[in-house]
């Protein structure tokens, strides 16, 4: 067995490295210099023998080798990240850091009705929000960069365990008086395919709305042009289109000082469901349905 092994900071530089593709921006997302960062990861090329990142002046490429020992990197951090968390969950439940990502069309509408509360209940609880989208939320997750994530199912997150939260209807939003006539729900079939406006790619959202609603043709002929839901807000304010929002977004007032009109959309599943996702056999599992009913009844 080799007496010199790989530090933990150095694989952590190494996959700092390889997420962002650039020194400088590796060395600040890992709050160090980049000469420290540089000089760390050549240590451990040094100790390993090989070349693992090919350097210009423009382009970091990593070696096949190199892409190699990244993915071996992220278990073993990942690894590491557990070991520390199962010493943590030993203690005080909902207690220490708790890294958690949560979705774009989560977060501005339900944490600042339930963050308020976990902080005076849960005093000893510190918990950091990292907003990502779905993939990216479970990619973090994955890789050890969150221990757990809030968002919207159904999605394809891999080997994980989670905790429903909630069902978060889908409401169809128009400009006032367009149509003029609108009944108390929407039918899918009332939603001219030519006017209706959606996320951009990478936000689940998107799909859940196109699930719903049944109609292939929604898919090739919708507009994908928001970057958030109260973009989308605007542009139909501003009649520009229709689109489609979350309950838990319209509760939250996105709607106000506008004369945008939602009504429920009227389908077999008119929702999106809310769910607390961890990786499997995660020794902190117990915290994290605490944490889901901390949630629920938020």
């Amino acid at each position: 067995m080799s007496t010199y092994l790989p530090t933990i900071k150095q694989l952590q530089y190494l996959v700092a490295l390889h997420e962002h593709g650039h020194f400088g921006r590796a060395a600040e997302a890992s709050f160090v210099s980049q000469s420290t960062l540089s000089a760390g990861i050549r240590e451990l090329e040094t100790l390993l023998g090989v070349t693992l990142v090919e350097r210009s002046r423009r382009v970091v490429r990593f070696t096949p080798l190199g892409n190699s020992v990244v993915d071996k990197a992220h278990r073993l951090l990942r690894e590491a990240e557990e070991l520390s968390a199962l010493v943590q969950a030993s203690g005080k439940p909902l207690s220490g850091e708790l890294r958690m990502s949560v979705i774009p069309t989560i977060a501005p509408f339900f944490l600042p009705r339930i963050l308020p509360r976990l902080r005076k209940e849960r005093p000893a609880l510190k918990l950091y929000l990292r907003e990502e989208t779905s993939a990216d939320a479970i990619e973090s997750l994955h890789h050890g960069r969150a221990d757990c994530v809030l968002l919207a199912l159904p999605f394809a997150t891999g080997e994980v365990d989670f905790e429903h939260i909630a069902d978060d209807k889908l409401y169809v939003a128009f400009p006032r008086d367009k149509p003029s006539d609108l009944p108390e729900s929407i039918p899918p079939s009332m939603i001219d395919e030519g006017q209706l406006l959606l996320l951009e790619d990478g936000h689940c959202l998107k799909e859940h709305a196109l699930a719903a609603c049944n109609r292939p043709e929604l898919s090739s002929s919708a507009t994908m042009i928001g970057t958030s839901l109260h973009t989308l807000v605007q542009m139909v304010d501003n009649e520009l289109g229709v689109t489609m929002l979350p309950q838990m977004a319209i509760d939250a007032g996105i709607l106000h000082d506008t004369e945008v009109i939602a009504r429920p959309l009227k389908a077999t599943n008119p929702s999106r469901e809310i769910a607390l996702v961890w990786r499997k056999n995660s020794p902190r599992e117990e915290e994290f349905r605490l944490l889901s009913e901390e949630l629920r009844t938020g």
